[in-house]
């Protein structure tokens, strides 16, 4: 079996090399009977900070994709939250158990299932050159943004602990000195309200600030229709709301940049519907309604978020050198209540049992996690080179400070929501890292970077529980667990000719250990070591069609020991952290950019991951009532029997192996302005919701398309556009996770989506 995947494999790697060969070639020819005009609408050059320098995004050597100007747009609009780019860049899904708050982000099939407060990831999430750590600061609303970046493999010598798999990095647009802004307004399904804006400009010849505000709100619109709870709109709303103002002062020798930022939504968590998945298949079932659910403890469902931080980058420019101090504050807070057993009943009232459904419910979960206290301080404070020669280097120090209290409730439905279990979660965590990296051109053609950081990284928790839901008496553990670890990679850029960049990389990174103290339903803190990853990578970067086209392909092959995993539920409502002996994935991506005509622009993006856990001993519990395909044993348990599926030569969870993404942006004058449509298709294959495989639990392929289609003019100063849109035209629904610890509990994707949206932008 696996040598017909590796087959499979090799022949997809050599057919995507072939078609990028011959589209090189077949626009090659066409560049000659365009002519010269065809240079006049050559693909933009897109500058990134990869590597914290600004840089050709075709001269890197690393996987990066970059979103930016109408393609931002047209994703981000609908009152989309941080998941609109799953599956929009090769490699990349995303998925969340707590709706707008908490984003689990996967990159070439890396990432974490867990849905604690406390989870840490191997995708990181920079903004504004800032790490966002908690998962809960990874749901910051995206508005007023310039570029958003995915670097794909290790970036474990610039970026620190934490990116083994990669990182997302946003970059929000700065103030100017020029006077500019824009303001919009949408209206779409279910009464949802957006609007965004920003103005800017200078205060002083060396002031300038810039203001930026986001405000979305959506009625709650499903309806509660369980026997003797029925409750009409009584989930599926919110109202987000986010701001940031900017100050940046430019002297001559010296930049300073301030940013502060804060976020409110309150809102309802996403709809957890039990049953929804036909037992032996993974359909929904028949008459399966997105509007409704048949909850018992619906009328107590919230979710509060509360998060700010703020920034100061100074930069001195010292000729050769440049410094740079990075000096940040985050802070967040979260209070999510849910019926996460998605039905009624299950459970007895003065010793009459209570109805029950949808399908068999056996007992009752409604719980809530918080934070009501969170900070985070990081400082780092590099020295970059600006030599003119072949030789130049970045060195720094970086230092990460978080206090983390975590809140874990339990809730007893069959007395109205009567509190039954409570635990409070501390932890502390202090790392360090000192970094450096050389870049060196050995020819005109081929140049050599090696980077290098030491990290130490140390945590003290604590988890006490002072009331159990299920009498298991008071508890107090603890844990300090710490580690240090030195990461590199090497990295070669070759120029084939003045359109072709090869390069090939190789890269070692690591994940601090973690801990999952959530003991409402169990007596044990688990810790998960630190988990390292070696990547060998290599990639052609091409610019065609006389700069009309881009084709970029990477394939890669990673090695991962002791990977952190989370075996989630399994009969039981407790998480545990276990370490797998190896893990490894290969694959490839590629992207495509093409100006097809004067009016015709269009991208194609392909991925391919396979991943595959190596360990003979690793098994975990499985759920409830579905129907597992591993080989399975049983082993006691509090309850009985306790059947555990056997996890080797499975791949991970939430791990597609395809990933594609087409869009096409046809545009024309008209009268006195601009016609625009703009269409994107996305794709991602089949996915596992767990680390063992089953039936039910196993997510179908999802194809979501969209389109936007507007008028843009002009009118003095001002800029105006209208368009209307709609995301998943199709209105395709089905489940992207599931609950495995009760019943066949399902979450759905959003439903269809159509709006209108009012723009002007002024100069």
């Amino acid at each position: 079996m696996k040598a017909m995947k590796r087959t499979a494999l090799a022949n997809l790697i050599k057919a995507t090399l072939f078609s990028a060969a011959a589209g090189s070639a077949f626009t090659a020819t066409a560049a000659e009977q365009q002519g010269p005009a065809a240079k006049d609408k050559s693909l933009e050059v897109i500058q990134i900070t990869a590597r914290k320098r600004v840089e050709n995004a075709q001269e890197v050597p690393v996987a990066v994709s970059a979103l930016q100007g109408d393609s931002l747009d047209a994703y981000s609009s609908a009152g989309m939250d941080i998941r609109f780019m799953n599956a929009k860049i090769p490699s990349l899904s995303i998925e969340s158990s707590f709706g707008r708050s908490f984003p689990r982000f996967y990159v070439r099939g890396l990432g974490n299932t867990d849905f604690d407060l406390n989870a840490s990831q191997p995708v990181s999430l920079v903004v504004d050159e800032v790490v966002q750590e908690n998962a809960i600061l990874k749901g910051f609303p995206v508005f007023d943004v310039a570029r958003v970046e995915v670097l794909r493999g290790p970036q474990g010598t610039l970026f620190g602990r934490n990116t083994p798999a990669g990182l997302v990095k946003f970059d929000t647009v700065k103030p100017s000195q020029d006077f500019e802004g824009y303001g919009s307004v949408s209206y779409g399904s279910r009464g949802a309200i957006d609007f965004e804006g920003a103005v800017g400009g200078a205060l002083t010849d060396r002031l300038s600030t810039r203001v930026s505000v986001l405000w979305q709100d959506k009625d709650d619109y499903i309806d509660n229709v369980a026997p003797g709870f029925e409750q009409k709109d009584v989930l599926g709303g919110y109202t987000d709301q986010a701001a940031r103002i900017q100050f940046l002062y430019e002297g001559d020798d010296f930049t300073g940049l301030f940013n502060y930022h804060v976020r409110d939504m309150d809102g309802t968590p996403i709809a957890f519907r039990a049953n929804a998945i036909k037992s032996g298949s993974n359909d929904l079932v028949s008459g399966f309604d997105h509007d409704k659910v048949q909850h018992d403890a619906a009328s107590r469902a919230t979710q509060q978020v509360e998060s700010q931080g703020a920034s100061l980058r100074l930069e001195w420019d010292l000729d050769e050198h440049t410094v740079t101090s990075i000096t940040a504050w985050e802070s967040a807070e979260i209070y999510s209540r849910a019926d996460i057993d998605g039905g009624y009943g299950g459970y007895e009232i003065n010793g009459q049992a209570v109805p029950s459904g949808p399908g068999f419910i056996p007992y009752t979960a409604e719980s809530a996690d918080g934070i009501p206290d969170h900070d985070q301080y990081t400082q780092e404070l590099r020295l970059t080179s600006n030599f003119s020669g072949d030789f130049n280097y970045q060195v720094g120090l970086f230092y990460f400070d978080e206090a983390l209290t975590i809140e874990n409730f339990s809730y007893d439905t069959s007395a109205n929501g009567a509190l039954n279990g409570y635990v409070h979660q501390q932890q502390d965590t202090q790392a360090w890292a000192v970094f450096g990296s050389v870049d060196y051109t050995v020819t005109d053609d081929f140049k050599v970077t090696v980077g290098l950081r030491y990290s130490d990284d140390d945590k003290e928790f604590s988890a006490n529980r002072t009331l159990s839901p299920i009498n298991g008496g008071t508890l107090f553990l603890t844990e300090n667990p710490s580690d240090d670890h030195v990461s590199w990679d090497i990295s070669t850029n070759y120029k084939v000719s003045d359109d072709i960049n090869w390069y090939a990389r190789v890269a070692n990174s690591f994940r601090a250990p973690s801990i999952q103290g959530r003991i409402l339903f169990g007596d044990e803190v688990t810790v998960a070591e630190s988990e390292t990853l070696t990547s060998y990578e290599t990639g052609i970067k091409s610019d065609v069609w006389d700069g009309r086209g881009r084709v970029n392909l990477a394939v890669f092959y990673y090695d991962m020991d002791d990977q952190q995993l989370t075996a989630v539920g399994g009969g039981a409502n407790f998480n545990r952290l276990v370490n797998a002996d190896k893990t490894t994935g290969y694959g490839f991506e590629l992207d495509t950019q093409w100006v097809l005509t004067d009016n015709l622009n269009a991208t194609f993006n392909l991925s391919y991951n396979n991943t595959e856990l190596k360990d003979d001993d690793l098994a975990v519990a499985v759920c409830f009532q579905c129907t597992v395909t591993d080989p399975t044993y049983q082993v006691p348990g509090a309850n009985g029997p306790e059947n555990r599926a056997i996890l080797d030569g499975n791949s991970l969870p939430h791990a597609p192996e395809w990933i594609s993404n087409l869009t096409l942006r046809y545009s024309r004058d008209m009268a006195d302005g601009e016609f625009f449509t703009y269409a994107d298709v996305s794709y991602r294959s089949e996915i596992d919701f767990f680390l063992y495989e089953s039936v039910e639990f196993e997510g179908k392929a999802l194809t979501e398309v969209g389109l936007r289609s507007g008028y843009r003019w002009a009118e003095g100063d001002n800029e105006y556009e209208v368009s209307a849109f709609v995301r998943n035209l199709f209105d395709e629904q089905q489940a992207i996770g599931g609950v495995d610890f009760i019943n066949n509990t399902a979450m759905v994707n959003e439903e269809r989506y159509i709006g209108a949206e009012f723009k002007v932008s002024f100069f």
